[in-house]
């Protein structure tokens, strides 16, 4: 392993304050609120000083996403080393995306920023690549799950997609109930008064419908979920207590 030198440590250093300073900002006021003006000021720094580290604010939103999705990647692996059945590790993961959207809410706010195509297309390819690489990590860790029941037998999946989109199919049904959890005050008017339990109802059903053993009704799903949460909790209040 190469070590940094003192200028190196330096920068690095720096980058990171940039990033603590610039994160509540967008998290609290968005993305219009957060210039490099501001940033510099409340660092006490010349705006060139912050110009060396990012090019634009855009590539500070995309450092961030970065930094979010490092946050839910330990979240994914600590489910993923389990030493239960694939499906039970799949459902600990399931509790992990739970654990990540309700109590590291800045940092699934900060992830989403990544899918406004403003910011997007004036980042950086080294920064884009950086995502990609980011959401990479995550995906290989329920990928690897897959390929672990497959090869187990404990699950069976169409020829005509690649476990990657198997996995495709929980991420959107996961990842967009949350958003709409995240986002929609008026679910209770409209009769959704328990969007977890939905969501945890539908995925078991889409497990069940894959028949990925071993199959569970609804009272069984529900109790080997709380079981997984009071095993998996406090090793992610530990990460999270590492990221503050």
């Amino acid at each position: 392993m190469v070590e940094m030198t003192r200028k190196q440590r330096e920068l690095e250093k720096r980058a990171t304050e940039i990033l603590r300073v610039a994160r509540p900002i967008l998290v609290s006021e968005g993305f219009q609120a957060l210039s490099m003006d501001r940033v510099a000021a409340q660092m006490e720094y010349a705006k060139g000083t912050i110009y060396n580290h990012f090019p634009n604010k855009e590539e500070i939103v995309l450092a961030l996403a970065v930094e979010s999705m490092e946050v839910r990647r330990k979240l994914f692996e600590q489910a993923s080393q389990l030493r239960l059945s694939s499906r039970n590790r799949m459902m600990g993961v399931g509790v992990a995306c739970e654990f990540f959207t309700q109590n590291c809410n800045e940092d699934f706010v900060l992830e989403q920023w990544v899918r406004n195509q403003g910011i997007w297309d004036k980042s950086t390819p080294q920064r884009q690549n950086a995502v990609r690489q980011g959401e990479g990590r995550c995906m290989a860790i329920v990928v690897g799950i897959v390929r672990d029941a497959l090869i187990a037998k404990d699950l069976q999946i169409p020829e005509s997609i690649s476990p990657e989109e198997f996995v495709f199919g929980f991420w959107a049904l996961n990842y967009g109930s949350q958003i709409l959890t995240h986002t929609s005050p008026s679910l209770p008017a409209i009769g959704i008064n328990n969007p977890l339990n939905a969501i945890r109802i539908h995925c078991s059903t889409l497990l069940n419908g894959f028949s990925w053993q071993p199959l569970m009704d609804a009272e069984t799903y529900t109790s080997e979920m709380t079981s997984l949460e009071n095993r998996l909790l406090p090793v992610f209040w530990e990460i999270k207590k590492q990221r503050l």
